[in-house]
Formats: C-alpha cells, sequence, structure tokens
C-alpha cells in the first residue's frame, strides 16, 4: 500500500516536502482539536488563525530571497514597529490636520508613504551589505536594536489610535468580503487554476517534455479545486455574532429581520497574502530579477563573473523585504487597531522559522514562496494550539526552538537523500 501511495504521488508529480508540510500543519491541527475538545478546527478558530499568520507570512516571502542569496535579515520586526508607528502618526496625527478627519485618502497616503519608508530602509541596510561588504547579520542586528528605538521615540512609548476605519478593515478582524465574493474568488481561483494546468501540459507537449497521464492531470485538478472550495466553505461558515448584526443595522436606523444570519467570508488581509505569493512567485519564476536572485545563492561568484550586479542586487532585494514588512506592519495595525511600540518584537525569528521551516536552504539558492507560507501557517498553528491548551509562554518558546532545530535537521537529511545541494 505504501509503494502504490508513492508510485501515485510520484506519477502526480508533486513535492513531496509539500505533502510533508501539509501533512505537518494536519497532524498538528488534528493533535490540538482532541486536545481542545474539538475546538481547534472550528470555522471561528480557523478564521482567527488566517488572521494572526498574515502579517509573519507576507514578510516570510521576502525572507525567502533574502536567505536564498545567502543573507539574512534580524531587523524586520524592529522595521515592522517603527513602520507602523510611523504610519499611526500620519494618519492620526498629521493628515487629519492637513485633509481633516475622515477624509478617504487618509489610508491610502499612509499606505503609500509606509510602504515607500520601509522599502527605502530595506535599501539603507543592503547597500551597507552589498557595497560596504559589512555582513548581513551585523547590520540587520544593528538595525534590530537602531528601529525598535525609533519606534519608541517616534510615539514616546505610547499607543497610537484610533486609526483610520478604512486603514482598519485591511487588517481583517472587521475588513471581510463576505460570502458572495469569497464564492466567486474560489470560482475564479479554480477556474485559473485549471487553465494553469492545462496551459503548462500543452507547453510541455510543444516543447517534447515528458509528462503526466491524463488521469492524472485530472487527479491534480479535482484535488486543487476541491481544496480551495473546501476552505472556501469552511472560512464562509463563521458567522458574523447576532449582536454585531444588530448594532449594524441600529447604527443604520434599521431593525434587524428576525433569523437574519449573515457569514464574513474571507478577510482582506488573507487576500493580501494571496496577491503577495502571487507576486513573489512569478518574480521568483518568471522575470531576470528572480533567476539573478537564485542564481547568486546558488554560487555568487559564477553570478558575478556571468554578470550579474550582486550589489545592486542585494540593495534590491533588502528594499523588496523592507517594503513588504511595511505591508506586513499595515495588516498587523489595522487588526489591532492600534499602533504600539511593541509592534512586531519578536517577528523576525517567526518568519525566519517560517522560510526555514518552508524549506529554505540556510546555505543559499534553495526556497519556494509557497514554502514559506506554509511555514508560517504551521508556526501560528503550533503557538495558537499551545495557548489554546494552557501552555505558559516560556515553554511554547522551548517547543518553537525545538521545532525550528528539527526542521533544519530534517531538511539536511532530505537534501542529502535528494541529492540536493
Amino acid at each position: 500500500m505504501a509503494n502504490g501511495l508513492g508510485n501515485f504521488v510520484k506519477t502526480l508529480q508533486l513535492d513531496t516536502r509539500l505533502l510533508g508540510m501539509i501533512g505537518a500543519f494536519i497532524a498538528i491541527s488534528i493533535v490540538f482539536h482532541i486536545a481542545t475538545g474539538g475546538t481547534f478546527l472550528t470555522p471561528r478558530n480557523l478564521f482567527t488563525l488566517t488572521l494572526q499568520t498574515a502579517s509573519v507570512a507576507v514578510m516570510a516571502t521576502g525572507m525567502v530571497f533574502v536567505i536564498v542569496t545567502r543573507n539574512i535579515d534580524l531587523s524586520i520586526g524592529s522595521l515592522l514597529g517603527v513602520v507602523g508607528m510611523m504610519m499611526g502618526v500620519i494618519q492620526v496625527q498629521l493628515l487629519p490636520e492637513i485633509l481633516g478627519f475622515g477624509h478617504p485618502s487618509i489610508w491610502i497616503i499612509t499606505l503609500v508613504v509606509g510602504t515607500l519608508l520601509g522599502a527605502a530602509i530595506g535599501a539603507l541596510q543592503g547597500w551597507l551589505i552589498g557595497y560596504l561588504l559589512i555582513p548581513s547579520f551585523i547590520v540587520t542586528l544593528g538595525g534590530l536594536l537602531i528601529w525598535r528605538g525609533a519606534a519608541w521615540w517616534v510615539s514616546k512609548g505610547t499607543t497610537i489610535s484610533p486609526l483610520d476605519p478604512n486603514f482598519v478593515m485591511l487588517g481583517g478582524a472587521s475588513g471581510t468580503i463576505g460570502v458572495t465574493a469569497s464564492w466567486i474568488l474560489a470560482i475564479v481561483g479554480s477556474a485559473l487554476t485549471v487553465w494553469f494546468l492545462i496551459s503548462t501540459r500543452r507547453k510541455h507537449l510543444s516543447h517534447g517534455f515528458a509528462v503526466k497521464p491524463l488521469w492524472a492531470e485530472y487527479a491534480l485538478g479535482t484535488i486543487l479545486v476541491g481544496a480551495i472550495c473546501g476552505i472556501t466553505a469552511i472560512i464562509n461558515a463563521y458567522m458574523i455574532p447576532t449582536r454585531i448584526l444588530q448594532r449594524r443595522f441600529a447604527a443604520e436606523g434599521l431593525e434587524m429581520p428576525e433569523g437574519y444570519t449573515e457569514a464574513y467570508g474571507f478577510p482582506i488581509s488573507v487576500l493580501i497574502v494571496l496577491a503577495v505569493a502571487i507576486a513573489m512567485t512569478v518574480i521568483a519564476k518568471k522575470t531576470r530579477f528572480g533567476r539573478y536572485i537564485f542564481a547568486m545563492g546558488g554560487n555568487p561568484d559564477a553570478a558575478e563573473l556571468s554578470g550579474v550586479n550582486t550589489k545592486l542586487l542585494t540593495v534590491k532585494v533588502f528594499a523588496l523585504i523592507g517594503a513588504l514588512t511595511a505591508i506586513a506592519a499595515v495588516i498587523a495595525s489595522a487588526r489591532l487597531g492600534s499602533a504600539g511600540s511593541s509592534l512586531g518584537e519578536l517577528d523576525e525569528l517567526r518568519v525566519i522559522a517560517a522560510a526555514v521551516i518552508g524549506g529554505t536552504a540556510l546555505a543559499g539558492g534553495v526556497g519556494t514562496i509557497y514554502g514559506a507560507i506554509l511555514g508560517a501557517l504551521i508556526m501560528q498553528a503550533l503557538v495558537s494550539g499551545m495557548g489554546m491548551v494552557g501552555v505558559d509562554s516560556p515553554l511554547q518558546n522551548m517547543i518553537v526552538g525545538g521545532v525550528l532545530i528539527l526542521a533544519v535537521w530534517v531538511d539536511i537529511v532530505y537534501r542529502r537523500k535528494t541529492g540536493d545541494s
């Protein structure tokens, strides 16, 4: 039976590392579902889990590129903190004085300025690493201290609130797209998945490459479409509490119909993660910039001899993760509805762990975007589950640290057996 399953997986040409991560997430979820008396695998908790994972997942996609180029970024948690605080000051203290309170463009200006600030700080660190040849560990370790201090200095240790209502919707806690839009998104996603499988098969056939049997294509398509529709059904099963609906109707001067119900649908923050994942995957696989990143990680000297400007590439990679950290700051602060000086603390460790658990090799040259996002989901599921069963915070940190070490060891063993560098 094991051989039959192995042959089935081989015929479908599925990534065994991806299957392993999905299996790990399922195993963790089942264990905590039993331990919590059936409350872990509920629509409400899974909805919350996606909200908690979003900001780390966005940064983890950028960390893949950083680690692939044989660098590291220890500053992103502090960078998230200072950018989040700056965006809080901009939308709470500066723009209302200029544009007026509640102006519809406040959130847009805040988002643009915050993203540019994050990219600029990232580019500065990349310049120090690429052109002054200071090790990334030292530059970003210094950045960890500098930007955390700057985050406190911006607000003098106070919490900035309340944030702009339109901005807060980006966090997902109060910003969702509803059931209908969620199903439309699922249908579009399923159609694009089928189109991608068909176009990939045609492309391989036109170039004379080996392809999977037709039944395997149908099976893979069915699995992927089923997963998309299943996830959508679970998210759409989380209903908005009646008291919240009553307050909404009362605010509009209406009486809520008897028996009226409504579901949340996908959070906006999850859609941001999806958009970032697609964009980063395209960059990694379809652009010269992405090819240069993996070439540099595989062999920096050979890449430079081939004409790749590795110094400028380093600046671009760190500018990119700076911009992604700013987007993560939007999600994190919007979800909380405020920006505090502790925003993003220890996120650098969570992000690095997510990338490594997702299969990004610390030696450089190897990594996937989907792996990093799955790694972030596994990390958050582990932390959330331990919190639900009452595991103390120090013990949680110990377990997460052990999981990280185990993940690196498994990665080393996997690469030895498969012959990957």
